[in-house]
């Protein structure tokens, strides 16, 4: 296939994604060998010191984290969106030593080769799809787990953004979802007790769901029609007509990460983060749909325009009705102060349930105190004092280190407050001041 314009084949060539079930065990295969075979260098090491090591210490020794880790982002897929939904941005119920392992799976996945995304491009657009282009950049603009984004032109003229997925994802779900469920459950961290199924199940859904681009496509098309009455936010069109289950095209819209604002002024981090505090209320109490991931990547900003563009809807999920009614009830008592209220709305939520002994429900109802005393003062709330967070963190250790606690919650509140808990450390970064009562207070 000849070359087109804007193509930059020059860059790293990437690395080939395993597309077969077979291939993708091997890989398994191979990361379990090594983790076991380092594991007996390790205890031979520190047994000839005199040491007795025990399992758990030598399966989680940062070479097997790097084994492990370097597998996950080699098979993509599945397999590295398991360990990004268990990292670190917001919704941890893993022990820290899983979770480092896990976390390392947040940066960009490597792209594929040209030669294979030619193949798969040949296969969903069919043969001489080239000639509908007069712009094509081999070399993605972004990769991640499941798929990764080319820039390219048409023919009649459209600035297109198109992302496309990696070979072999959908088929291979079921079968990473449970590889990468036994490799926590041998880490020996987790309590016998602690039933892992229901959230490897919904695992299982959710990837599916991200897995089909025309799903995907429809809440891109939604979004923009929910925010249409919002001009400080953009979202890319869709172009249906080269987006298949596996394709996904929208127009290319220019903007710099989120994040980079860090040293932008004060009053335009404090607006940035009130539009996204104000989105995500919009989204729960209004639209009755979420986008739930909180990776800082699915948003951008634009400078000269000051608008916010968001992308990737592929995490989208329905609110339910009663969803938001409990997360009303649960505001309105954290506000007045309603210890009794704030309780029940947190069992009807799944914080805790009946089982729960009184003391981990104090500890618990303790650290949603520590959190709304200070929204009940009028004024703004400063993201960039880390006193509250270290005092939550301080509070979340010490229900985490008693493994009789651990308790992960239904699975529509875990997702709800991994983008609670995204949102918040995205408004840390920026250092943002917001009066969150102000905007909360609308909709108690």
């Amino acid at each position: 296939m000849s070359q087109l314009p804007f193509s930059r084949t020059k860059d790293r060539s990437g690395r080939s994604v395993p597309s077969s079930r077979l291939s993708r065990l091997a890989r398994f295969g191979s990361m379990a060998g090594g983790v076991a075979g380092g594991m007996l260098l390790d205890g031979a090491r520190q047994l000839a010191q005199g040491k007795r090591p025990s399992l758990t210490d030598l399966l989680l020794t940062p070479a097997n984290a790097v084994r492990v880790t370097h597998q996950l982002a080699n098979l993509r897929g599945a397999a590295m969106k398991m360990g990004q939904l268990m990292s670190m941005d917001g919704g941890d119920f893993l022990p820290a030593e899983l979770s480092e392992i896990m976390g390392r799976l947040r940066a960009d996945a490597e792209h594929m080769p040209q030669s294979q995304l030619q193949a798969v491009l040949d296969l969903r657009w069919g043969p001489g799809w080239q000639d509908r282009f007069t712009g094509f950049g081999f070399t993605p603009i972004a990769a991640a787990s499941i798929g990764q984004v080319h820039r390219a032109t048409t023919s009649d003229g459209r600035d297109l953004a198109i992302k496309v997925q990696y070979p072999g994802v959908r088929a291979s779900i079921d079968s990473d979802v449970g590889n990468v469920g036994t490799l926590m459950k041998m880490s020996g961290l987790l309590p016998a007790t602690l039933d892992i199924a229901p959230m490897l199940i919904e695992a299982r859904r959710q990837l599916h769901e991200e897995a089909d681009y025309e799903r995907e496509a429809r809440y891109l098309a939604r979004f923009g029609s929910l925010l249409a009455d919002a001009p400080d936010f953009i979202v890319p069109a869709l172009h249906a007509d080269f987006t298949k289950p596996s394709v996904l095209a929208m127009s290319y819209v220019e903007g710099v990460p989120v994040e980079s604002l860090e040293t932008a002024p004060q009053a335009e981090r404090d607006r940035v983060m009130t539009l996204l505090i104000t989105l995500l209320l919009r989204e729960l109490f209004e639209f009755a749909l979420m986008q739930t991931d909180p990776n800082f990547a699915n948003y951008r900003y634009q400078p000269a325009t000051q608008k916010l563009v968001l992308l990737d809807f592929g995490a989208s999920r329905e609110i339910a009705p009663s969803l938001a009614a409990d997360y009303r009830r649960l505001l309105r008592a954290g506000f007045a102060a309603e210890g009794a209220a704030a309780r029940q709305a947190m069992l009807d939520l799944g914080f805790f349930d009946a089982r729960t002994r009184p003391h981990h429900q104090e500890a618990v109802l303790a650290a949603f105190e520590s959190a709304m005393a200070p929204m009940r003062t009028p004024g703004l709330f400063d993201f960039g004092d880390q006193s509250l967070p270290a005092q939550l963190r301080e509070q979340g250790m010490e229900l985490a280190a008693d493994r009789e606690f651990w308790h992960i919650p239904p699975i529509d509140t875990l997702f709800l407050q991994r983008k609670f808990g995204g949102l918040f450390l995205l408004g840390s970064r920026l250092k943002a001041r917001v009066d969150l009562r102000a905007l909360l207070g609308p909709y108690l």
